[in-house]
């Protein structure tokens, strides 16, 4: 089987096989200790339709994400809404104000990581307000939460621990998409596996659910720096 995407195998004490299929495309097989190599490629190639379409949706993705130039005028999204950069000599720092993102004149360099500061800062103000809320609603407990950097996930969850972490990007999308991805995960302290309880669960929740599934399959790729 020829796949255009890596493939990491991780063997474990589960009993079952299980392949999951990353934002960016790529693969994770996790697998039993004993299951071999041979194993491996054999359950990707029964598995290789699924995978290929998978694939193939995200690369038409990849192709509509936005190319942001560094620039005056050029837009950058917040909780869903479109602001506009504008280099100015009277800011020493990213500055948000009205319809604009400010920022100092000859920052180019570094207006990755002032926006990827600035998504990170608003998300540890905005998101645990939202956490807790329906945390009550589906009476669970969260104990931490985090803004990181999650790679190809918007967000995941730690049972044991217990804990959700969100991906700083989410701060780019509507406050309802942050909402889903919010409860999504809650979901997974009742229910670990996509099952129809788990749905049930969701859609209790959050009954336009489906309609944020179906944005972020469209518009996941702009949120991004």
């Amino acid at each position: 089987m020829n796949l255009e995407y890596p493939v990491t195998v991780k063997r474990s004490k589960r009993k079952t096989a299980s392949i999951y299929i990353e934002r960016d495309g790529s693969l994770t097989v996790l697998v039993p200790e004993k299951v071999t190599d041979s194993e491996v490629a054999e359950i990707l190639k029964n598995n290789e339709y699924r995978i290929y379409k998978f694939q193939a949706k995200r690369a038409l993705l990849n192709e509509s994400a936005i190319k942001r130039e560094l620039v005056n005028g050029q837009s950058f999204l917040y909780l869903g809404r479109n602001y506009y950069l504008q280099y100015s000599k009277d800011v020493e720092k990213l500055e948000f104000k009205g319809r604009h993102f400010y920022l100092p004149e000859g920052s180019e360099g570094k207006l990755r990581v002032m926006f990827k500061d600035f998504y990170r800062a608003r998300g540890k103000k905005f998101i645990p307000g939202k956490v807790q809320k329906f945390a009550d609603m589906m009476g669970v407990k969260v104990e931490e939460i985090s803004i990181i950097d999650l790679k190809n996930r918007w967000a995941s969850c730690s049972v044991k621990h217990p804990k959700v972490n969100f991906n700083w990007k989410i701060m780019m999308a509507p406050v309802s998409v942050i909402e889903y991805l919010i409860v999504h995960e809650l979901a997974h302290f009742l229910y670990k596996r996509h099952s129809k309880e788990f749905w049930n669960e969701v859609d209790k929740n959050l009954p336009d659910y489906q309609k944020q599934v179906v944005w972020l399959r469209e518009y996941g790729a702009a949120l991004d720096i």
